[in-house]
């Protein structure tokens, strides 16, 4: 087996800006592994939020070279294991390494993702499409440009209650926010009442991660669900969430790829809360991935790829009303270079 580690710069349509920050480019790294029979595409973008760098990305792999090549793993979650305390401060290289060898070891079984894991591909939520914060008008033309069905609207201003109530004036489409963080209880409570009456679906880390017992009186009277991202990184977060909000948001990279999210997801099943997979503004490698295991989700966020000027990959076709998955195994993503 042979691991190799590719270097990307993402550009995109648009700035795209949250509570916390703001990018035109977005750099990714791509792992790739091959047995000579079989390749595995694994992605995981850098974020200086999270620390995630492309150096310690690239540092965290070499070490676990020796392991992935030796080949004495029998399957994506025994790698996963093996290799846990080289990446336990850098679950963004886990990631990347850990959907590459699921994307191998499907391709080994000559199975899709989707099959292996015996899940149905009719039965996936349509993704949301969303607007990053900027003026109004902006942010009008952006889904003017985009007409999609589900939007996710980034707020984290100090005129959100505007910003939805304007955008709502050119679309019948359904809106869910995503404060980022960057509201207290007492607003993400008050707002919950409008924003209701605006068909938002959802509000989506309303509070800061840390906010415990400010979640609790949200998710106590809040008119609106709510969905846990920043407060649900890794699987211990599961189960504190639960009875703070009413479902989860598991990122691929932030947990450590596909194996963690399984069973988070399933965890948070088992407890009676919501799914939800987002994505971080992968290629269509990342998102491919996210695609294959939509079939567990009430919710998805994988638009991505559909963010870019230059998708350095192509794989799975995102319609409104159904995804199309490429032939053959494995994920289904190739590199385009």
């Amino acid at each position: 087996m042979k691991l190799q580690v590719l270097v990307k710069e993402l550009f995109l349509k648009h700035t795209f800006t949250i509570s916390f920050l703001s990018r035109d480019a977005q750099d990714t790294l791509i792992v790739s592994l091959d047995d000579g029979n079989y390749f595995g595409l694994g992605e995981a973008t850098t974020n200086p939020y999270y620390g995630a760098t492309l150096d310690n990305m690239k540092a965290c792999l070499e070490k676990a070279k020796p392991i992935v090549e030796e080949m004495k793993w029998k399957n994506p979650e025994e790698l996963w294991d093996k290799t846990r305390e080289i990446f336990v401060d850098n679950p963004f290289a886990h990631c990347a390494l850990d959907m590459a060898a699921w994307d191998w070891y499907a391709k080994s079984k000559s199975k899709k993702l989707y099959e292996l894991l015996e899940l149905d591909p009719r039965k996936i939520p349509t993704t949301n499409f969303t607007i990053g914060i900027d003026t109004i008008p902006k942010m009008i033309q952006k889904m003017q440009e985009f007409q999609w069905p589900l939007y996710k609207i980034k707020l984290g201003t100090d005129h959100d209650l505007e910003i939805v109530k304007e955008l709502r004036k050119h679309t019948g489409a359904a809106f869910r926010i995503d404060a980022n963080c960057a509201w207290t209880a007492e607003q993400a409570i008050a707002y919950s009442d409008e924003l209701k009456k605006l068909n938002v679906e959802f509000m989506e880390q309303p509070l800061a991660s840390e906010d415990w017992e400010g979640m609790k009186e949200v998710f106590q009277h809040s008119k609106l669900p709510v969905i846990a991202d920043e407060s649900c990184i890794t699987e211990v977060d599961v189960e504190k969430c639960h009875g703070h909000f009413h479902g989860i948001n598991v990122k691929l990279v932030k947990c450590g790829g596909i194996s963690p999210a399984l069973r988070m997801l399933y965890k948070a099943k088992k407890l009676g809360m919501k799914t939800m997979i987002g994505c971080m503004t992968e290629s269509s490698v990342g998102v491919s991935a996210i695609a294959h295991l939509a079939p567990l989700l009430d919710y998805v966020d994988m638009d991505g790829a559909m963010l870019l000027e230059n998708d350095i990959a192509k794989g799975v076709i995102i319609r409104p009303d159904q995804v199309i998955f490429p032939e053959g195994s494995g994920i289904g993503a190739e590199l385009l270079e």
